[in-house]
């Protein structure tokens, strides 16, 4: 018998492959094996995922600098945890897509900006997954004073942030989920305070890998902030000028409603 991993001769007897660990699956596949199969590789608690969802809330820094420093079987590597958050943000974007007609957009002033709000919410929601992963070099530039005793380069921030990012939007899925099924008019409210809530736990981050403490330290973070929000104010602009290119609106869309 050989291993179907790695191809290394097995003895009938074997439950796991010595040489690469991969387990001997002998029965055909039900679906009370896949069930378990399941159970087994994500919800254990000796697994990556649960590792790394755990412990980017009580010690990131040993997660994302673990990966910096070479470290890659305890934890999911950043790009698998990014492939996790992007696809329950395209769960989230399909409850979105059903529940847009009863968000309240009465945050805004007046008629032409909730219309307008209204459309540019929909045409994100078609880029909400580009648009999740141009915020991480986003961030990365943002950061290139939060962490100078350590000389992090563009690329090592970069994995910072996909970390971050990547768990944050984990977490803020179930939330949404809720928000969406219970209280839809709400959404823009909520939305609001995940930017707030997004940067907290930024921030928090940013505290546990840096060395800096006390005020230096909050000095870079009030850096970070304010140079993301001008990044992200200039990204948001973007959107508007890809909507009129694409026909999405046009000059009769900011035309004042006839009296």
């Amino acid at each position: 018998m050989t291993c179907k991993n790695c191809g290394d001769t097995l003895r009938t007897d074997f439950l796991y492959c010595p040489n690469c660990g991969g387990k001997v699956i002998r029965n055909r596949i039900t679906i009370k094996n896949l069930w378990t199969d399941i159970l087994e590789r994500y919800f254990n608690l000796d697994n990556t995922f649960v590792n790394t969802f755990v412990h980017l809330f009580t010690k990131p820094e040993v997660v994302i600098e673990g990966y910096i420093q070479g470290l890659r079987r305890k934890y999911l590597n950043p790009i698998s945890y990014l492939g996790v958050a992007l696809t329950l943000s395209g769960i989230q974007i399909f409850l979105m897509t059903r529940f847009i007609d009863s968000i309240d957009f009465s945050v805004y002033d007046n008629q032409l900006q909730m219309e307008f709000q209204r459309k540019l919410t929909a045409f994100v929601m078609d880029f909400q997954s580009l648009i999740t992963i141009m915020f991480i070099p986003l961030m990365a530039v943002s950061a290139w004073r939060c962490f100078d005793k350590k000389k992090y380069n563009f690329a090592e921030r970069t994995i910072i942030f996909m970390y971050s990012l990547s768990h944050f939007t984990t977490v803020i899925f179930f939330p949404t989920i809720l928000i969406l099924l219970c209280a839809s008019e709400s959404y823009m409210i909520f939305s609001f305070l995940g930017i707030m809530a997004m940067l907290i736990y930024n921030g928090y981050v940013i505290s546990r890998i840096s060395k800096s403490k006390g005020l230096p330290l909050i000095v870079r973070l009030i850096f970070f902030c304010i140079v993301f929000g001008i990044l992200y104010i200039f990204m948001s602009m973007l959107f508007p000028i890809a909507m009129f290119l694409t026909g999405e609106i046009t000059l009769q869309d900011f035309a004042p409603p006839p009296k």
